[in-house]
């Protein structure tokens, strides 16, 4: 089976879409991590139009960078073939074209001539700004689309009219690179190649997944085996890894809390925070706190990597190459199935969390985590309606029995929140198990409106 040419991304699409059929000016801004697929989604959105310049930079000189765009925009308008080789002068004669003109990866025309985002603004505001003109600036370097496009201190702060940043698939999306896949090896496969989709058109469909695993990331020559330190030398600009390195290894390894990344670094509390907040800006790592606690005032934090290959990657991989290449073909059954259990369990709470708006519809506040002292729930909901859904998650070869359940009750009644309407909050209990339910706590599930049982099979299929 091959794989899909283009999937989802609709809400983009159609944004995309009516931004160009207006008769007014738009400066549109894409952007996002790299491999997610911003590429494909622009292509798709003019695919049929005949009004479009697309054209990819590359890191070349201004002068060969002008003359590459004029090439492609003669094909669609010839009388740019006569105009100045000069961004402002193409620009504006395109803009009395109404064109919609596509330039993707800024970042490298940024990186060659650091005054272009003020020629842009000044061709913009004395001349296209009153056209019909689409101009599109697509980029994956995060840190230099926000700072050099995005940010108040960018010369074209409040000109832009829309933007776009493009999230990775979520598990129902990535399910259709691997249809024929399970409940069960669907979500792990989510959990191991995300919802890139660079990374799940690696896949090979015919084959297991741990065989998609050893082929494609443990295997020296697999299309993702240097993936992740790929990016981080070239598209996050981390010159001098080591220390970056180490803290990504520490979060994948399962040391959440600051003081346990700075004990396995080896290194000062104080000096840790620069680093995490760079992988923060990155996108990197996500910061969770207590689903009920002020961000600005909590100081309860626990890190986790936000894309899975990363996470696979730095715990499997990374500092493992001469195991890797010892056990060859044997690396995934020596190496992984191990420990893939304990691997699954922090993804099925993430798989969880995401899914809970599907399995217990609510309009939600806040989804995510909680604890306190001794006790912690894996998925927290806050609804409008004055609902605590409260969930644990079981990744584990034993069914969930009616201990679990109260486990989950005392835990539950710990958690300090007011809903909007004030008063007592009512509750809703949730067990999600990979091996199922007791026969006890099945009858406790029939009996009671308040407790829900959850199986990869009842995630998956809910949110098809």
């Amino acid at each position: 089976m091959s794989h899909p040419r283009f999937v989802n991304r609709e809400d983009e699409l159609e944004m995309l879409t009516s931004r160009f059929d207006r008769d007014t000016a738009e400066l549109l801004v894409v952007y996002g991590r790299r491999r997610l697929g911003k590429s494909a989604l622009i292509r798709e959105s003019i695919r049929e139009r005949d009004d479009a310049v697309y054209w990819q930079a590359t890191e070349e000189t201004p002068d060969v960078q002008l003359s590459s765009f004029v090439e492609t925009a003669r094909e669609t308008f010839p009388v740019v073939e006569d105009i100045k080789r000069d961004w402002e002068a193409l620009l504006r004669t395109l803009g009395r074209q109404d064109a919609i003109v596509v330039l993707d990866e800024f970042p490298y025309l940024i990186d060659s001539d650091d005054s272009l985002p003020s020629k842009i603004q000044r061709v913009w505001d004395l001349h296209l700004e009153e056209t019909g003109m689409s101009l599109v600036l697509v980029g994956s370097s995060i840190s230099v689309m926000e700072e050099k496009v995005l940010s108040g201190g960018s010369p074209l702060y409040g000109r832009r009219t829309g933007t776009i940043d493009l999230p990775p698939l979520d598990l129902s999306d990535a399910q259709q690179f691997y249809p024929d896949a399970d409940p069960e090896t669907a979500i792990e496969t989510w959990s191991v190649f995300g919802g890139t989709p660079y990374y799940l058109r690696a896949l090979t469909p015919s084959a297991s997944l741990s065989e998609n695993i050893q082929s494609h990331i443990l295997s020296e020559h697999g299309v993702l085996h240097n993936e992740p330190e790929f990016l981080l030398r070239t598209e996050f600009g981390i010159r001098e890894p080591q220390t970056y390195y180490t803290v990504l290894r520490a979060i994948a390894t399962g040391k959440r809390e600051a003081s346990e990344i700075a004990t396995f670094a080896g290194m000062d509390s104080n000096s840790l925070g620069s680093y995490l907040s760079k992988l923060r800006r990155l996108r990197l790592i996500t910061r969770d706190i207590p689903v009920t606690a002020n961000p600005n005032a909590t100081r309860k934090s626990r890190y986790r990597l936000n894309e899975p290959l990363f996470r696979f990657w730095f715990r499997y991989v990374y500092g493992q190459e001469g195991k890797l290449a010892q056990l060859g073909d044997d690396a995934y059954d020596e190496l992984v199935a191990p420990s893939f259990s304990d691997y699954m369990g922090p993804m099925f709470e993430v798989v969880c969390q995401n899914a809970l708006p599907t399995l217990i519809p609510k309009t939600y506040h806040g989804i995510g985590y909680w604890w306190h002292k001794h006790h912690e729930l894996d998925v927290v909901g806050l609804a409008s309606d004055g609902t605590l859904v409260a969930g644990e998650c079981k990744y584990t070869t034993r069914e969930m029995n009616e201990g679990d359940l109260a486990d989950l009750e005392r835990s539950a009644a710990q958690v300090d929140w007011t809903p909007p309407e004030g008063g007592d909050p009512t509750y809703h209990y949730c067990c999600f198990a990979r091996s199922g339910f007791s026969d006890g706590l099945r009858a406790v599930a029939e009996e009671r409106s308040d407790v829900s049982l959850f199986t990869p099979q009842d995630i998956v299929e809910m949110q098809i």
